[in-house]
């Protein structure tokens, strides 16, 4: 039988207190947006770079269609932020834009080593799986969210499998690691 005191108290005294979870407004969600528009640029533009820099066909295709797939994702969450009233052209920030991982790939393209063109290219993904999974920590709108995990989904499996090429391409690891990673 409960009493009147057990009904109006807690069970247990360990229980922590549930914080409701915290919104981001419109503008959090497009800044966020805006964030992972300039991700995508960046990595369109690095593939393509590097696609034209790589001698190997089946690599070559691999990053042209690498470079196609992430212009369509910055049209999907450029779509988003027009749907938040947002202007996508300003949604990104100089900073995020300045550093991607993706600025050394000149450098590495110089000396037309398919391993350090991949190196280069699993560095700007691991930025990009970085800046996705940032973005999958916030609280986003159940519609947004479900686009850039879909969208995150596939940067980290396009990561992989540029790490696999990159392993592969012949040249040990361990001695070109060095201004590298």
């Amino acid at each position: 039988m409960i009493n009147d005191y057990e009904a109006t108290q807690p069970m247990t005294t360990d229980a922590v207190p549930v914080e409701p979870m915290q919104h981001m407004t419109n503008d959090d969600v497009v800044a966020t947006l805006g964030g992972l528009i300039q991700t995508c640029v960046d990595g369109e533009e690095g593939f393509r770079t590097a696609a034209e820099a790589i001698a190997a066909s089946d690599t070559k295709t691999f990053l042209y269609e690498n470079s196609q797939e992430r212009a369509r994702f910055a049209g999907e969450l450029e779509t988003l932020v027009r749907e938040l009233g947002g202007d996508p052209s300003h949604s990104g920030s100089f900073t995020g834009a300045i550093h991607r991982g993706w600025m050394d790939l000149k450098t590495a393209i110089v000396g037309n080593d398919a391993h350090d063109i991949l190196s280069e290219c699993e560095r700007g993904e691991d930025s990009a799986k970085k800046t996705f999974r940032d973005a999958l920590d916030q609280t986003l709108p159940a519609n947004v969210r479900s686009i850039v995990q879909r969208q995150c989904d596939v940067v980290v499996r396009s990561h992989d499998r540029v790490k696999g090429m990159r392993d592969s391409s012949g040249k040990d690891t361990a001695n070109s690691a060095g201004g590298v990673f």
